[in-house]
C-alpha cells in the first residue's frame, strides 16, 4: 500500500483489551489494522506519517465493540485484494457476531467447496482484522487455528463476542 492520489498514508495506535493495534490509511479510510504487541511488530513504512488525531470514528467504533455495544462496523475501508480475496473478506462480514464457521464452510460460501486452504490463505491476508471478522473462522474440528494476532487474541475476541451475544439468537 503506497501513498497515492496525492494522499499521505497516516497511522496511529489504538490501545484495547488485546493490546496495541496499528490503524493506517488515507483520510479517514482504513487500509490496515495490525496487531502491535510483543509478539507482532507493527509494519510501519518509512513514508507514513503518525497522526494520533486521525481515525476517530474507527477508534469510537472499536471502543463500542470492546464495550459489547457494537456487533458490526460501519467504516470507510480500502481493500486491495484479488477478486477471490475480496469475496472471502466480504463473506467474513456476513458471519454474525458471536458465531463461528469453519474454513470449509467459508469455502462453500464463496463457491469453492474444496478450497479451504485457499480460503485460509485469503483469511490470513485480511488487512483489517476485527473490523473484517476473520477471527470467527475456526478449524474443522472446532479448534482455534490461524490468526495473525495470535491464538490468545482470537480466543479473547470469540469469548468477548459470545459474552455479549443474547442467549437466544434466531438463525
Amino acid at each position: 500500500m503506497h501513498a497515492n492520489n496525492g494522499f499521505t498514508m497516516k497511522y496511529t495506535f489504538y490501545a484495547c483489551p488485546v493490546g496495541r493495534i496499528l490503524l493506517a490509511g488515507q483520510g479517514q479510510t482504513l487500509h490496515l489494522i495490525s496487531f502491535a504487541n510483543k509478539d507482532h511488530k507493527a509494519q510501519i513504512k518509512e513514508n507514513w506519517v503518525r497522526e494520533d488525531t486521525t481515525f476517530q470514528s474507527a477508534k469510537a467504533q472499536l471502543d463500542a465493540y470492546f464495550a459489547g455495544a457494537l456487533e458490526s462496523f460501519d467504516l470507510p475501508l480500502y481493500l486491495n485484494g484479488s477478486p477471490f480475496q475480496n469475496d472471502v473478506w466480504q463473506a467474513l462480514c456476513a458471519i454474525p457476531f458471536g458465531e463461528t464457521i469453519t474454513y470449509g464452510e467459508l469455502a462453500a460460501r464463496v463457491g469453492r467447496p474444496r478450497g479451504a486452504q485457499a480460503v485460509g490463505a485469503a483469511n490470513g491476508a485480511n488487512p483489517l482484522p476485527i473490523v473484517i471478522p476473520c477471527h470467527r473462522v475456526i478449524g474443522a474440528n472446532n479448534t482455534l487455528i490461524g490468526f495473525g494476532g495470535g491464538l490468545e487474541t482470537k480466543r479473547f475476541l470469540l469469548e468477548h463476542e459470545i459474552k455479549h451475544t443474547p442467549h437466544k439468537r434466531l438463525i
